[in-house]
């Protein structure tokens, strides 16, 4: 795959170009179709209930813009060649609809999870008041705000509009694709803090798994560490790091496997590909780690309050356990 580079001052995305060019046909659909599926399968499978957060609903936004991506492209697919509202339709609006769009989430990764990053850092603490509906509605503000500007900005950066007047030229049968180098650089990011983490604590995060158990807590498998009172706040913070590390890789370490084999593989993968909702949660799990370690000495002790993230338990990371109310979890 020969890649082609679009200069751009913000360096926030390139262009990748494929020696044998995509075609605008029923793979282009099937792609679509899987990452809508995928989408709300993930959105439907939460074992739990969870509370509202900006990451949440910025989610529902990506399923529900795939959703709508994709019925544009059927209808453009199935009618060919149409007007609607005085506007003329034809295949090279496929390419167009998804180049924009791909172009729009490869520059929204940095502000996206930034605001995400910010809202479970100030909502942890004991001292975050704020009226549920307010927050919620401040969280759906944010998130219209956020999809704005990403079109907007995609649509006025001069690299973007030359690459796409540069359709006009190019067969219709030829679609460019786009990566983003935010999503490339976040992965780095992550996999080296993982891999920093995992080598600093390596010791502590093998005796602790030895000594972890798995039990079920109202229905859910949840990993028990071992409590040890300690007065002594750095030495509790470190102790937090690892059974951090445990819960997250317990939940996400094939998702780590998979980010450390595309990035050794050097595979590119489309922007429009890259941004859906099973990476979010998994950055979602990731934000909520970090915040929890960096406010460890704040974090709410409230059912609440571990409601945020569906798929890891971060409850017993902090909190001793009862063992009246847990069993043995079911053996695979």
């Amino acid at each position: 795959m020969a890649a082609r580079h679009c200069e751009n001052g913000s360096g926030q995305y390139h262009c990748t170009h494929a020696s044998q060019p995509l075609e605008i046909s029923y793979m282009l659909v099937l792609i679509m179709l899987g990452k809508v599926f995928l989408d709300f399968f993930m959105l439907q499978i939460k074992p739990k209930p969870v509370k509202t957060s900006f990451m949440a609903c910025f989610c529902v936004s990506v399923a529900l813009l795939d959703f709508t991506l994709l019925l544009s492209i059927c209808f453009i697919f199935c009618f060919e060649d149409f007007a609607l509202w005085g506007m003329r339709f034809t295949k090279y609006h496929i390419c167009l609809f998804i180049q924009i769009t791909s172009l729009t989430y490869g520059i929204l990764h940095y502000p996206v999870y930034l605001v995400a990053a910010l809202d479970y850092y100030t909502t942890i603490s004991q001292t975050s008041q704020f009226p549920k509906r307010a927050r919620k509605l401040l969280y759906v503000f944010a998130v219209v705000v956020i999809w704005i500007s990403g079109f907007f900005c995609t649509l006025e950066v001069p690299a973007v509009s030359e690459e796409l007047e540069m359709q006009n030229s190019v067969s219709p049968l030829q679609c460019p694709l786009s990566g983003s180098l935010q999503s490339y650089s976040v992965s780095c990011a992550m996999v080296l803090l993982l891999g920093t983490a995992l080598l600093a604590r390596w010791k502590e995060v093998t005796t602790m798994l030895l000594s972890t158990r798995l039990l079920s807590f109202s229905g859910q498998p949840v990993l028990v560490f071992p409590y040890v009172p300690n007065n002594n706040n750095t030495c509790f913070k470190w102790q937090l790091l690892s059974r951090l590390l445990l819960c997250f890789l317990g939940t996400w370490a094939p998702f780590v496997v998979l980010q450390v084999v595309v990035l050794l593989l050097g595979v590119q993968i489309p922007a429009y590909v890259e941004m859906n909702v099973p990476w979010l949660y998994f950055i979602n799990s990731f934000l909520l780690a970090a915040a929890y370690w960096c406010r460890c000495h704040d974090v709410e002790l409230t059912e609440e309050g571990w409601c945020t993230d569906p798929f890891v338990s971060w409850k017993f990371c902090f909190m001793p356990f009862n063992n009246e109310s847990t069993e043995p979890a079911d053996k695979p």
